[in-house]
């Protein structure tokens, strides 16, 4: 079943062309977290960053739309950041989460839903011996530079400048409250510069624990890279002269490229993957999943929380695994984006605009050319944004199942009114 939203549901829906009055119930929300929380919201969700117009908070979720607290309806092109990859209450996953959650979710110890998930992760990754679970992508690739350290006895590891793997002082994008010690070990690569890797792994010498790479180069604002054959072998080469470990950071783009991992379809494994996003469709967990050498580290590396095992989003977690398992979830969101991807190209031409489209078509990048500070990006979004389409204009998208080829209809005429809007 891929799920999409009813006929019933999508008519009594409001019109998204309704801009919300000055004195919206989102803007009265706004003002009343001002007063409770520093900055109104904290991270990478805070509506500060985005074109004026968009919201900061939603009341509902179906599919792939998403209606604002003013009653504004959007087909939602970020799905939740990621996370949402068979549509918002996609009503397997739902009657999942409802089974176990009567059962129990947060006990003194996992329910056996946590073996049933361990078994299908490891069924599903080819690289994987092992797993284990957690809450935030953080907790994943955090856990995977602590066991591949344990394993090693060293301490270096290397990242790709610009690369975003977290937010704990060792990999936050921020420098506020974070101290030089706390990244004394790291050392810089640029993606898919094989020479530049090999010059930190030198620089590194005999304390070389582990070389991390995302899946493919997503930095904010910037054209996306997938990443060269020739790089991945490079680094996997590399961690094997050396006996690193090779880190794949799989949070952002695992289960829509390849559900065996991204880098499955270069014929290159990692030794330790990190996922999350995806992989409960919006329920919160993660995962750490490993060769056979590192599974004595990782039984002493001492990683837990108060809720890594909570037994609701593991039920969710199996759930989206086998659907996405028996629709071939992955192909389905290639095929929407490269239709999305093919309608952006025709509309950019017809209006004299020179757009750069990047990433893998179920993750979707659209920059502007000579557009340095996103000017014309803001512009265009908060246009399309007016036409019922929720975009980004620096950061990757994320296509779902619960798109169809009509939902991306929708998102080209709203692009069209944004390439028209920025073109004038």
């Amino acid at each position: 079943m891929i799920y999409q939203i009813s006929a019933a549901k999508e008519a009594a829906m409001p019109d998204s062309n309704v801009v919300p009055p000055p004195n919206s119930l989102d803007q009265a929300l706004r003002a009343r977290a001002e007063r409770v929380i520093p900055g109104g919201l904290w991270g990478h969700l805070t509506a500060r960053n985005l074109p004026e117009g968009y919201p900061q908070f939603f009341d509902r979720a179906e599919g792939c739309h998403l209606i604002d607290a003013d009653g504004r309806r959007f087909v939602d092109l970020m799905c939740s950041w990621g996370p949402i990859v068979l549509g918002h209450h996609h009503p397997l996953v739902d009657a999942a989460v409802a089974e176990q959650a009567a059962r129990g979710d947060c006990m003194n110890g996992p329910a056996p839903v946590l073996v049933e998930l361990a078994e299908l992760v490891v069924e599903t990754i080819p690289h994987a011996d092992w797993c284990q679970f957690g809450k935030n992508g953080t907790d994943a690739t955090t856990t995977c530079v602590t066991v591949a350290r344990a394993a090693t006895g060293r301490r270096k590891v290397l990242v790709a400048r610009g690369a975003y793997h977290g937010a704990v002082p060792w990999c936050s994008p921020s420098v506020a409250g974070v101290t030089a010690e706390d990244r004394a070990h790291l050392l810089f690569y640029s993606f898919n510069d094989i020479a530049s890797l090999h010059a930190a792994a030198e620089q590194a010498g005999d304390d070389l624990a582990a070389v991390m790479a995302s899946a493919f180069r997503h930095d904010m604002g910037q054209p996306q890279s997938l990443p060269t054959p020739e790089f991945a072998r490079a680094a996997r080469a590399l961690c094997d002269e050396t006996g690193a470990a090779l880190i794949l950071d799989d949070v952002r783009a695992g289960f829509r490229i390849d559900l065996g991992g991204s880098w499955e379809p270069l014929g290159v494994q990692p030794d330790l993957s990190a996922w999350s996003k995806a992989i409960a469709n919006g329920h919160p967990l993660s995962a750490v999943t490993g060769r056979e050498r590192f599974r004595e580290a990782a039984t002493r590396v001492f990683s837990t929380g108060s809720f890594w095992c909570g037994a609701a989003p593991m039920a969710a977690a199996v759930a989206t695994l086998r659907e996405l398992h028996r629709i071939d979830g992955p192909a389905r969101m290639r095929a929407l984006g490269q239709r999305l991807r093919d309608g952006v190209a025709e509309r950019a031409a017809r209006h004299g605009l020179r757009v750069d489209q990047s990433g893998p078509p179920q993750m979707p990048t659209i920059l502007f050319a000579d557009d340095p500070e996103w000017k014309r990006g803001f512009a265009f979004c908060a246009e399309a944004l007016r036409h019922g389409a929720y975009l980004h204009p620096k950061h990757n998208m994320f296509l779902s199942c619960a798109h169809t080829e009509a939902d991306i209809d929708r998102v080209l005429d709203a692009v069209d009114a944004g390439f028209r809007h920025v073109a004038r």
